[in-house]
């Protein structure tokens, strides 16, 4: 496989997507596109098949032999720098990886004469790649969130993910950094919601969709509430690093319209002038953005920044 092609590839709780990237013209390879969906608390050697599965497919899809590039999204904790996944009990998912080299085990599965890999937080990788094919291209500083099962985010300036920086939190993320009672992730997550709307109502539901569907006034305030807090939490982040655009994705996105006018009108009351765009580009945005990870100048700009979790 050339140079100008890589591999990208998105690791998500319960599936698993790779595509072939022209990294010249950042565009998917048509036809490459496979997705693999697996149980994240089976045996590494499940994990790594299932994972394998879906790369091996992207390959021979993209005509692949000889020397293979791969680049990987991946929710944290984790050492990119190391390419060791660092999940256990608390985390949910992936617990039989815990410090398994994913980039000495993985490549013992993949179908190539030498498979070189490198590694990306998911939410960066969302970031990365909805600045270089989104919307967002046009601006010269963007702040990517991912709403869904965790809180992800990526702070975005010309292309490049800030994680070193007087501009941004430290470590370039919002997740852990304290809020209320607790950290953003509690606040930011499917399972506040539904906890919120459980504590409401007394109905236990399974996902923001159902909350969404419901439309009454109970599910109206656990959206207004979720709006208002994630406005009163960004700001002072907002302020400091003063992006042209926030750009939102993951599931809890697909139900913006409950949330974002009161999210939109706190930040303007605040005096910011941030706008908030909606994307649709998940998975192809993650993948091409850890696909980026084999663009050399990409790859210079942020190989020393890369957290060990």
């Amino acid at each position: 496989m050339n140079d100008s092609i890589a591999i990208g590839v998105d690791v998500g709780g319960s599936h698993i997507s790779s595509a072939a990237v022209n990294l010249k013209e950042l565009k998917i390879i048509p036809n490459t596109i496979h997705c693999v969906k697996l149980d994240n608390k089976a045996s590494k050697e499940e994990i790594f098949k299932k994972w394998s599965e879906a790369i091996n497919k992207t390959i021979e899809s993209a005509g692949g032999i000889g020397n293979v590039n791969i680049g990987v999204a991946i929710p944290g904790p984790f050492n990119y720098k190391e390419g060791i996944a660092m999940f256990s009990g608390d985390n949910d998912k992936y617990d039989s990886l815990y410090n398994v080299s994913v980039s000495k085990e993985l490549v013992k599965y993949i179908n190539a004469t030498d498979a070189a890999m490198r590694f990306l937080n998911d939410a960066t990788s969302f970031g990365v790649g909805v600045s270089a094919i989104g919307k967002a291209r046009g601006f010269n500083k963007i702040i990517a969130v991912t709403l869904g099962t965790g809180f992800g985010s990526a702070f975005i300036k010309n292309g490049v993910p800030i994680v070193v920086s007087d501009e941004v939190p430290v470590d370039g993320c919002l997740w852990d950094k304290p809020y209320k009672e607790g950290i953003g992730d509690d606040y930011f997550s499917t399972r506040w919601c539904i906890d919120r709307y459980q504590k409401i109502t007394s109905k236990r539901v399974n996902g923001v969709k159902e909350i969404a569907e419901a439309n009454d006034e109970h599910s109206k305030q656990v959206f207004t509430e979720f709006g208002s807090n994630m406005a009163e939490f960004m700001i002072p982040f907002i302020k400091k690093f003063q992006p042209g655009l926030i750009v939102l994705g993951g599931n809890i996105s697909n139900a913006s319209k409950f949330f974002l006018p009161v999210l939109e009108k706190r930040i303007k009351e605040a005096g910011l002038k941030t706008g908030f765009e909606i994307s649709q580009l998940m998975e192809d945005a993650a993948i091409i953005g850890s696909a980026k990870l084999f663009d050399s100048n990409f790859w210079n700009s942020v190989k020393n920044d890369l957290p060990n979790l």
